[in-house]
């Protein structure tokens, strides 16, 4: 993990990281914790002296679900139905979002929900318009 020149409110800044499979938070200089997905100040204590930093990757699946028949945006159309995760990543924030190698199946849930916390890696998944974030199972 290391800190990046550019300023992490520029949203494009995010998905050519996402593009290279760079995952991108920002780190507040005043009380050192991570917002993601990036913003322009600090979620924990408001500041707005942040700065980029690239995240491992590494985190945990707390939970899962599924979507249900119809996709959330149209760029999901295609891939689903999509088993979708809380994650927690290694450097502190809840992410959000799509997780693969996970049946959709109520019984392919429970299963997971039955591990327990998963570990997980983030992933880059290319849509038709834009990279979004995904994760995988590991071990």
């Amino acid at each position: 993990m290391q800190a990046m020149s550019e300023q992490p409110n520029n949203i494009r800044w995010y998905y050519e990281g996402l593009s290279k499979g760079v995952f991108r938070a920002s780190k507040c200089k005043d009380c050192s914790k991570f917002t993601f997905p990036p913003t322009g100040c600090c979620e924990h204590c408001g500041s707005w002296d942040v700065e980029g930093a690239e995240l491992s990757g590494k985190g945990t699946l707390l939970f899962a679900t599924h979507t249900g028949p119809a996709a959330s945006h149209p760029r999901f159309e295609k891939g689903g139905p999509f088993v979708y995760g809380h994650i927690r990543l290694d450097e502190g924030p809840i992410a959000q979002a799509i997780i693969q190698d996970a049946g959709s199946s109520p019984e392919d849930l429970r299963a997971l929900f039955e591990k327990g916390p998963v570990p997980v890696q983030a992933a880059t998944l290319q849509m038709d318009d834009l990279p979004v974030i995904a994760f995988k199972l590991k071990g």
